[in-house]
């Protein structure tokens, strides 16, 4: 156990929901999947599911996911709907920052923070292909796989930008940004307060440069695989007080179905760790100025 990262989470949650988090991270998740709508349909894949006897959940909040209820990743990896791209390995709370920003057909959009592709290869399904996406990753071998998963996943609205995003030029101007930052991996063995401070410090200067890139009056979405409010509530509301951007509370239909914890910035997410879900923060913001 990183007794560091207990003792933050006691700070900010209460040592009830502290002692809930921990060991949400270091339960065994349950595989997740969405349909790549570009290349399949629920149907074929629930058929083919069947036909193999793979038993499966649907996702009540989101149409194209599913939950294995005992199968494991190897078992869809067998199968021909995963080797031709019809599917898409995925979990369920990384599928929510492309559902909540909320994308839509015809517009510029950037990933700024791409690779693997999970979000990149959602967001073109979500616009069938009609949109034009910019995933951005500056790790040459990351890119590569970037640009492997968004070829077998059909996504030919994707164009890969091999560089660092906060070095983006400031002409550039897009309708919508996902910033999926990289984040601590708190929880883990080898987690050290030196850690968050330096994705802080990377995170609040992709925020910076998302803001100055991103439209008058356009909506992004900031995630992080974090609950630690050093690496959200107070990266993003460092921006709001500043009058940078404004905080559009997420308000889903689905909300209750979702395992929150209590986050000290109205208006945005924590996910809680769990069997079928992993730790995460989501804000919606709107640019202002």
């Amino acid at each position: 156990m990183n007794t560091v990262f207990l003792e933050k989470l006691k700070n900010q949650y209460g040592e009830d929901l502290a002692e809930k988090i921990m060991q949400g991270q270091t339960i065994k998740r349950k595989v997740t999947f969405r349909t790549n709508t570009i290349k399949s349909n629920n149907e074929r894949v629930e058929k083919v599911l069947k036909e193999n006897n793979i038993k499966f959940q649907k996702v009540n909040w989101y149409e194209d996911a599913y939950i294995l209820e005992e199968a494991v990743e190897s078992d869809l990896q067998e199968l021909d709907i995963y080797k031709n791209g019809e599917i898409y390995l995925q979990s369920l709370s990384s599928m929510l920052p492309p559902l909540i920003l909320n994308p839509e057909t015809g517009i510029d959009i950037l990933d700024m923070a791409a690779a693997p592709g999970s979000k990149t290869t959602q967001i073109a399904a979500i616009t069938k292909n009609l949109s034009n996406i910019t995933a951005c990753e500056m790790n040459s071998i990351r890119a590569e796989r970037l640009k492997y998963n968004i070829a077998k996943q059909g996504a030919t609205s994707c164009f890969v930008m091999q560089k660092d995003s906060r070095k983006i030029d400031d002409f550039f101007r897009f309708d919508k940004i996902l910033l999926d930052a990289p984040c601590s991996g708190s929880g883990t063995e080898n987690f050290k307060e030196e850690l968050i401070e330096k994705c802080a410090k990377i995170q609040e200067s992709l925020l910076n440069k998302a803001l100055k890139i991103l439209k008058k009056n356009s909506e992004m979405v900031y995630s992080t695989c974090s609950v630690l409010e050093e690496e959200n509530e107070k990266i993003v509301r460092k921006f709001v007080n500043s009058g940078s951007c404004e905080i559009i509370p997420i308000e889903l239909e689905y909300e209750k179905e979702l395992p929150l914890l209590p986050s000290k910035l109205k208006g945005t997410l924590v996910v809680a760790p769990n069997n079928f879900f992993e730790g995460f923060y989501i804000a919606k913001l709107r640019k202002i100025k």
